[in-house]
């Protein structure tokens, strides 16, 4: 029997989602949700900043948010507005919010986008390009 390990160290079946907030990595004190996200671009009420690989952001991308690859996120801090909140995101949660964990311990109102792009378009909304899909990380 295969088994998979979770980031904090428990067995059990590897078909089973892994629930990132019962292992500590998702805080979901720090999430807006996909609506709030959709509401803050259109409204332009907040920076929305995707924190994916290239390759993933060229697959399909939210329309209106900014591409800076999570490894170059602190090397790029300074770009960000620190007047205005910022939402990252990324494929399904986890990236973002260690964005928003790390730029909120630097005096941002940074915030993560619950569920990523996969929620993104789980609740229809729409991806750049259109025919845009969100690529496997």
């Amino acid at each position: 029997m295969r088994a998979r390990v979770s980031p904090s160290g428990h067995i059990g079946d590897p078909d089973a989602p892994v629930s990132w907030t019962a292992v500590g990595i998702v805080d979901p004190e720090l999430e807006v949700s996909v609506a709030q996200t959709a509401q803050a671009l259109r409204e332009g009420s907040a920076q929305v900043v995707d924190v994916r690989e290239p390759y993933e952001w060229e697959a399909g991308h939210t329309q209106g948010a900014r591409h800076i690859e999570l490894e170059r996120l602190g090397a790029r801090a300074q770009s960000v507005d620190r007047e205005r909140p910022v939402i990252f995101q990324c494929r399904a949660g986890v990236r973002s919010a260690m964005a928003a964990q790390a730029f909120r311990r630097a005096g941002y109102d940074a915030w993560s986008m619950a569920g990523g792009l996969e929620g993104w378009t789980a609740e229809g909304q729409p991806l750049e390009p259109t025919d845009g899909h969100v690529a496997p990380h």
